[in-house]
């Protein structure tokens, strides 16, 4: 039986036993005094539901990842395995083998000497898989049991409900916060690691990115400077892009805001954003094959003869138009949050439309514009497709946005995907990047979400 038909045995019983659950506190409420009970029938229906379906799930959970182990020890004491090899790869390969062929994800076995393996494998996993069906189904009824006896008119099946609910919430947020720990203790391990090998010194204040991944000399720090990447990274994300995405997006939220009828707006913000469901590899295909050819025209029709095709200014042009959903919609959201009685005021004290926005609402929706700004660059430097197929490989450190950059993003993606060894220093120096492009992400969200608490409490 595979594992996923033990899941859906268990929330099968989960229904069963909640249906008979509301039905049981259905009758409750048609004999007790004044039908009047202390939980409505939907909380004594999922109370038992919960009993029945969560037992049943962990076991379900925890019998797939021993089961295999167990069958693969029965198989091993039948007298079938005397043609595999001594303990090694091989036999390891052939074993494997035979187990997929027998759970029905292979159709044949490459080494013919595991043919044999393939009905003992068989025979092995109907066995733990009925023992598995057998002690689901015992659980799932043992549960219910116990619950639905427990089942009374003031019997307070919301409150314990609520407290599963509660753990349930619990759970979800401990999970997201050590996943966070660990991915943070992984960078900073790491990265200690690294900066046992090149100086930090040469990694953030160093001009030439050239490192080796299959280099077997002692570490060379001065082909570690990180600066060049660092630059590339605030130039794309942060001033190219930025040019772009904070005038269409606040000039669009203004539009939206102030001048467009009801269903112009219902039409047009829906549509702007749009552009945040857009795939990023989808972007890159559009810097790459349309944008950055024409700024490459562009450059060399206006003098500049070495306008390459991977560019920065390319890559950023995509990357705003990315970003624009990013500071419209806080744009709007904040300008919309606004007292109407701050912009009556100012009408009816003779100022214009124009006046009333540039003087008025802006001033008082910026703290709300600043953080989807912040957002927005938090979102444009952590970018990797478009940068990847219109800004390059190489690291430059130049002013001139016709010239192919790299960024933080695309180096760690070459760093990790490559050749060399996890315990060399160029495979190492992905990990010292991540760390940086965190703490600058990080930085920057807490700054907008400190902005955005500070708006939040001058409005709401």
């Amino acid at each position: 039986m595979p594992s996923a038909v033990l899941l859906l045995l268990a929330f099968g019983l989960g229904l069963v036993g909640w249906l008979a659950a509301r039905g049981r506190a259905w009758a409750f409420r048609r004999t007790a005094p004044r039908g009047r009970i202390d939980s409505l029938p939907g909380f004594h229906a999922w109370y038992v539901a919960l009993w029945i379906a969560v037992p049943a799930l962990l076991f379900a959970l925890a019998w797939n990842a021993i089961s295999p182990a167990l069958v693969t020890h029965q198989v091993l004491a039948d007298p079938a395995t005397t043609v595999l090899p001594a303990a090694g790869f091989e036999r390891d390969t052939m074993l494997a083998e035979a187990y997929a062929v027998a759970d029905g994800r292979a159709y044949g076995v490459f080494n013919a000497e595991a043919q044999a393996l393939v009905e003992p494998f068989r025979a092995a996993l109907l066995k733990f898989q009925s023992i598995g069906l057998a002690i689901t189904v015992l659980i799932a009824f043992a549960g219910g049991a116990f619950a639905f006896l427990r089942l009374r008119p003031d019997f307070t099946a919301r409150t314990r409900v609520e407290r599963a609910v509660m753990a349930v919430l619990l759970l979800a947020s401990l999970v997201a916060i050590l996943t966070t720990i660990g991915i943070i203790i992984s960078l900073i391990f790491e990265t200690i690691r690294f900066f046992g090998m090149i100086s930090p010194t040469d990694f953030l204040f160093g001009t030439h990115w050239s490192p080796d991944p299959m280099s077997t000399s002692a570490p060379d720090g001065s082909k570690y400077g990180a600066l060049p990447l660092f630059w590339g990274t605030i130039y794309i994300g942060a001033v190219i892009a930025m040019i772009v995405a904070i005038p269409l997006g606040l000039l669009s939220a203004i539009y939206l805001t102030q001048y467009a009828s009801p269903r112009v707006r219902r039409l047009m913000k829906p549509l702007l954003e749009i552009l945040a469901g857009i795939p990023t590899v989808v972007y890159g295909y559009f810097a790459a094959l349309t944008v950055a050819p024409a700024v490459r025209d562009a450059a060399q029709a206006i003098g500049i003869a070495n306008a390459s095709t991977e560019s920065a200014v390319a890559a950023g042009l995509v990357m705003g138009i990315m970003i624009v959903p990013f500071v419209s919609s806080m744009a709007d959201d904040s300008i919309a949050a606004v007292p109407q009685a701050m912009g009556d005021g100012s009408l009816a004290m003779g100022a214009t439309r124009a006046e009333t926005i540039r003087l008025v609402l802006i001033p008082a929706a910026l703290p709300g514009i600043v953080a989807g700004v912040m957002l927005a660059i938090s979102r444009a430097i952590g970018e990797t497709m478009i940068v990847v197929m219109a800004a390059g490989a190489t690291a430059n450190l130049t002013l001139n946005p016709f010239q192919s950059m790299t960024t933080v993003t695309f180096q760690i993606v070459a760093m990790l995907t490559g050749e060399g060894s996890f315990d060399h220093p160029a495979t190492l120096s992905a990990f010292a990047l991540g760390m940086v492009l965190f703490l600058v992400t990080l930085a920057l969200n807490f700054i907008a979400l400190r902005v955005v608490k500070r708006y939040r409490e001058a409005y709401e």
